[in-house]
C-alpha cells in the first residue's frame, strides 16, 4: 500500500501525514512531489504552513491531484492510501479537495472523512 500524503513543494515533511510518511513509510526530504519509498507526496502548499508565501493556489493544488492521478492510473498494481490531504496545516477544507478526486481510479482509497464528497463509488480505508 502506497501511502498518499500531503506536502510542501519544498518537500520539508515535518508535521501530520508528511511526518509520518517520513518515519513510516520512506518519504525523502527535500521531494515535495511524487513516489518515495512506499509513499507519494502531492503539494498542497508552498513552503512549510507558518513560512511566509506558504500559500498555494487551488489551481495548482489541483494540477497536483491531477497528476497524481494520472501516476496511480498507470501503476494499477499498486494500491494508493490517500489520506485527507491538504486538509490540516495546509488550510484546505474537506468539500474543497475531497472532489479534485472524484475520477480517481479504483486503486485509490481514501479516509472515510471524505465518502460524504466521494460517495459509494469509491473505497475507503479509515481515518489519519
Amino acid at each position: 500500500m502506497i501511502f498518499v500524503f500531503g506536502s510542501n513543494e519544498q518537500g520539508i515533511h515535518g508535521a501530520g501525514s508528511a511526518k509520518a510518511a517520513v518515519t513510516s513509510h520512506g518519504a525523502v526530504l527535500h521531494q515535495g512531489f511524487g513516489p518515495q519509498g512506499s509513499s507519494f507526496a502531492i503539494p498542497t502548499c508552498k513552503v512549510p504552513v507558518g513560512r511566509p508565501g506558504w500559500g498555494l493556489d487551488f489551481a495548482t493544488l489541483g494540477y497536483y491531484v491531477e497528476c497524481f492521478l494520472a501516476y496511480a492510473e498507470k501503476h494499477p498494481d499498486l494500491r494508493f492510501q490517500v489520506t485527507q490531504i491538504g486538509c490540516g496545516h495546509a488550510g484546505w477544507l474537506a468539500y474543497q479537495v475531497a472532489p479534485l478526486f472524484k475520477s480517481a481510479p479504483p486503486n485509490c482509497l481514501f479516509d472515510t472523512a471524505w465518502m460524504k464528497y466521494l460517495g459509494e463509488d469509491h473505497k475507503y480505508w479509515g481515518n489519519f
